[in-house]
């Protein structure tokens, strides 16, 4: 699918005032068979706190390397991310999921235990297990029209339950920054609003969203747009 439309949109920036990372000069390649992919060209982004940035492009742009590089799942081949805040020299793959919180693509849902559980599980390896954050926990299935599948196994929800699922077990510990790989695509426009509303609240309490998507209607809530070109900015 070609990229979104960003006429009207904010041309990408300067790294905000207030940044929570700044990935600076990144580069990374893929080897496929006899052939060398470069995912990443001299990419440079930073995302502030209290912004909501998409990142569009078209498919083998390199948004998703981007943001895999971002939160430590790869190495780069070169250039740096540079975090912003508490233990600024500690590696990102090392960083808490209040810190750095992950939407995969592929949404990376447990399916050996529920849905409600699921979205339990970032509080319980943070050492929370009190009432209050049970409460908040359950109030995101109820928030994301989930309440009624809290004892389910992921794979008894549509694909759109499953994504807001998803979004509902990154922003439960309110982390500082969200990284979130086209979190709306099955989502009709109500459902889709629901979780433009949370990427919204997150960022008003002072986090940061960078949402790779092909979504047109996510630019509305978006502060800023980064388009992406052949691991590039476009």
């Amino acid at each position: 699918m070609d990229q979104p439309a960003v006429s009207g949109a904010a041309a990408p920036a300067a790294a905000p005032a207030r940044p929570v990372f700044e990935a600076v000069g990144l580069t990374k390649t893929y080897r496929r068979g006899p052939e060398r992919v470069r995912a990443l060209r001299g990419m440079d982004v930073a995302v502030g706190a209290g912004e909501v940035v998409a990142l569009v492009g078209p498919s083998g742009s390199g948004k998703t390397t981007l943001l895999n590089v971002v939160c430590g799942w790869e190495e780069p081949d070169g250039g740096r991310v540079d975090w912003h805040g508490p233990d600024p020299g500690r590696p990102q793959r090392e960083r808490r999921w209040d810190e750095v919180a992950v939407v995969p693509q592929d949404l990376g849902l447990v399916a050996e235990v529920t849905v409600a559980e699921n979205v339990l599980l970032p509080l319980w390896l943070a050492g929370r297990f009190g009432d209050d954050d049970h409460r908040h926990a359950m109030g995101y299935l109820d928030r994301f029209n989930l309440a009624h599948a809290g004892d389910r196994a992921p794979a008894e929800l549509s694909l759109g339950e499953q994504q807001r699922l998803a979004v509902a077990r990154a922003l439960v510990v309110r982390p500082r920054l969200l990284l979130a790989d086209e979190p709306t695509g099955h989502q009709d426009a109500g459902s889709a609003e629901l979780l433009f509303g949370a990427f919204r609240a997150l960022a008003a309490g002072g986090g940061a969203c960078l949402v790779a998507t092909h979504s047109e209607e996510f630019l509305d809530h978006a502060d800023r747009v980064v388009a992406m070109r052949d691991g590039r900015l476009a």
